[in-house]
């Protein structure tokens, strides 16, 4: 594993916000009162309502003297108007995009920097799943399209994830910027420990380069006891995820999934993910299909350890894509985040061996057509992760 791997730290305080109602007013109203410092790193940022009002509260803090740095995915920021970016950098936010597109670099397009963190005055956090567009949060109707949480933090984790960002920032000057600069932190990945409260950790992927985010996932998940409860919009994961899934079920672990329903904005990549169904149905693995809207988020509760954040555990996420999850031990945030789940389970339909049987024709056409192309880019990418 290339790469720094960031330690557990103690004394931090979570909240657990749930969908852009929620999280974006208290991220707006705090870059409205920093002080000295803003950093904002995303994926998805789109012309809108939503990109309206934090497009203003970037400029009003840049026009009082505030510090504010802005790294945006190129691919995931083509719809972010010249308007908007011509007014950002007018007011004095630097601004910086990962890896612009450019033809004759070919396949390396496909690196896209996938986090969402938001960082004020280098003392409180924001890290979860959310883009800036009118899907995640509408001010004017104060509503949300697409079902997301965020992770508000305070404590010594924020410094690593500043650490995080500055590290990125400055890499990101380079061609290359998916690789991993100068070392700090663990030379190896800590174990998790095993009862606490307000205990965290930056977790992360460097495409390709360091995957601590996917060790330890599947560390959590060969070494439960009483439940792992798994919630991912693009079901697509690696084969030591599932075979971890697999087994934990076959120990009689409560193993649930909470998946996308029919609302989705990829409906291939829904499909592409049905072909893991059968086998993970037959172990005694539980699938969930969220109904009420799209499901975005990225959480993970194994017992007493969650992990929020950007990154869905895929096989393509994980070998091309920048992630970064907050892994927690604390008894609040646990709650919060089992009661969401509780939540989102009876808002879902159930899936089982019986309906997976009766499926129409079609469906199984789009399955089987999907899933040969999964199949296909797995074997090419020929990682048994």
């Amino acid at each position: 594993m290339a790469g720094p791997v960031f330690p557990w730290r103690s004394g931090n305080q979570f909240e657990l916000l749930i969908d852009g109602p929620a999280f974006f007013p208290p991220m707006l109203t705090a870059i409205a009162r920093a002080e000295f410092q803003v950093d904002l790193e995303l994926y998805l940022v789109e012309a809108g309502a939503c990109a309206e009002a934090m497009v203003q509260a970037l400029v009003s803090a840049a026009e009082r003297g505030v510090q504010v740095r802005c790294l945006f995915d190129d691919y995931g920021s083509l719809a972010f108007t010249l308007g908007l970016r011509q007014r950002l950098q007018a007011a004095g936010v630097e601004l910086r995009w990962y890896n612009r597109l450019r033809w004759r670099r070919g396949f390396r397009n496909l690196y896209r920097d996938h986090r969402k963190i938001l960082l004020v005055d280098q003392a409180v956090a924001w890290v979860g799943g959310t883009g800036v567009t009118d899907e995640f949060w509408n001010p004017g109707e104060n509503a949300s399209d697409w079902h997301e949480v965020m992770v508000q933090m305070q404590g010594p984790l924020v410094a690593d994830w500043q650490m995080l960002f500055d590290r990125q920032w400055r890499a990101n000057l380079r061609r290359v910027a998916w690789r991993p600069p100068t070392h700090f932190g663990l030379p190896r990945l800590p174990r998790a420990p095993a009862s606490g409260e307000g205990l965290g950790r930056v977790a992360y992927a460097d495409a390709r380069q360091h995957r601590d985010i996917l060790q330890s996932l599947v560390r959590a998940l060969n070494s439960s006891q009483r439940r792992i409860w798994l919630a991912t919009p693009y079901f697509l994961p690696t084969w030591k995820v599932r075979r971890a899934l697999r087994r934990a079920a076959s120990r009689g672990i409560d193993v649930r999934l909470l998946l996308t329903g029919p609302r989705t904005d990829h409906p291939s990549v829904r499909y592409a993910g049905h072909r893991y169904y059968p086998r993970l149905l037959r172990a005694g693995v539980k699938i969930f299909e969220y109904q009420p809207c799209f499901l975005h988020l990225k959480m993970v509760a194994v017992d007493d350890w969650v992990s929020i954040g950007s990154c869905n555990f895929d096989h393509w996420n994980l070998r091309f894509n920048l992630e970064a999850n907050v892994e927690a031990i604390d008894p609040l945030l646990n709650q919060a985040v089992s009661e969401s789940f509780v939540r989102d389970f009876a808002l879902s339909r159930e899936v089982n061996l019986d309906d997976w049987r009766a499926r129409p024709l079609w469906r199984r056409v789009q399955q089987r057509l999907w899933g040969w192309l999964d199949r296909l880019v797995v074997n090419l990418l020929d990682r048994r992760d």
